[in-house]
């Protein structure tokens, strides 16, 4: 019997406040934020960002008569940090969401993720089925597991410089560069990836570093992106210089593993509603556009795939409307 989509439930009354929560996980803790009643969206946020990166979503979304909550991944913010670099395999971050799930009494949820969160997503919804009943991917697409090695692939990308995922593999090395800096890195990193701040054609890819430099080197001068205020690099800011960086970059020095743990799902296709927005400028999607393309093998249930123009990386904060009206959109869709 086919599915019947049902529209999006309406609150009765408006939504509460949002509301700061630690609960158990097999690493110790998720800090998250909720707001909102009705059925449970999961926002899942990438690197080097936080819970507060869905700040705009988790209003619009409790309006709409959803529960929204926002976690701090594993390593960030308020949430544990293991000590051990193995402890953040993708199925560990898995293991967590549906920790979350589970702690706030609920049995399924939709999972939403930017950046690194939509590669969580993705594998939560991939790997638990039973969980996560629809999938909305921002900024990265899903590209099943398998193919060449990771490490293999990315040392291969280094020309004269190192790709940045290559260059974070070394503990150690990348915080050595930012952690003296916090601040001033964000700011540079942000601005890297972002509308109207990003480097020009014929400026150093800020995804390199020079011959035996940093980064930061190669990311642009000048004012800030219009999204990121100093409110909020304040907020972000403070979140890093209080935990590091280790946490956050230990993410990337999994990928290997990962790729060992998931063999079992090699050239899988996730089946249940999805969605993908990106920005049209992100770079990102350049080295991702075989991905984006095989879509109907891989993403079957696809319910919409969105390039906002003059956007760049971080979508739900340069474009937070447009974002939420898709977001809300494709919900309102969803089968019951």
């Amino acid at each position: 019997m086919p599915e019947t989509p049902v529209a999006a439930p309406t609150p009765k009354k408006p939504a509460p406040a949002p509301v700061h929560r630690l609960v158990p996980s097999p690493a110790g803790r998720v800090h998250l934020v909720e707001q909102g009643r009705g059925p449970l969206v999961l926002l899942v946020h990438g690197f080097p960002e936080s819970w507060y990166s869905w700040r705009h979503q988790l209003p619009a979304l409790a309006a709409a008569g959803y529960r929204a909550v926002a976690m701090d991944v594993r390593g960030y913010g308020r949430s544990s940090k293991p000590a051990a670099v193995d402890t953040y395999r993708m199925l560990d971050l898995v293991a967590d969401n549906v920790a979350v799930v589970e702690a706030l009494g609920e049995e399924s949820a939709v999972a939403v993720g930017h950046d690194w969160g939509a590669t969580i997503a993705a594998t939560s919804a991939l790997t638990r089925p039973d969980v996560f009943r629809a999938v909305a991917l921002l900024g990265v697409p899903y590209s099943p597991p398998g193919g060449p090695r990771p490490s293999e692939v990315f040392a291969g990308m280094s020309g004269e410089g190192e790709f940045y995922v290559a260059y974070f593999q070394q503990p150690g090395r990348a915080e050595t560069e930012i952690e003296p800096d916090v601040r001033g890195w964000l700011a540079g990193f942000y601005a890297a990836l972002s509308a109207g701040t990003m480097p020009g054609p014929g400026a150093p890819d800020p995804h390199f570093t020079g011959p035996g430099g940093t980064l930061r080197e190669g990311f642009p001068a000048g004012p800030p992106p219009a999204w990121l205020s100093e409110e909020v690099l304040d907020f972000l800011t403070g979140e890093f210089e209080r935990t590091g960086m280790t946490g956050a970059l230990n993410r990337y020095r999994n990928m290997d593993r990962d790729w060992a743990d998931l063999a079992g799902h090699a050239g899988a296709p996730i089946r249940q509603p999805s969605l993908f927005i990106a920005g049209a400028l992100d770079p990102s999607l350049a080295w991702l556009a075989d991905a984006v393309a095989a879509y109907p093998e891989t993403l079957p249930g696809l319910r919409g795939s969105h390039l906002l123009e003059g956007c760049g990386h971080f979508v739900q904060q340069e474009r937070p409307e447009q974002t939420n009206r898709l977001l809300l959109d494709w919900l309102a869709g969803l089968p019951a």
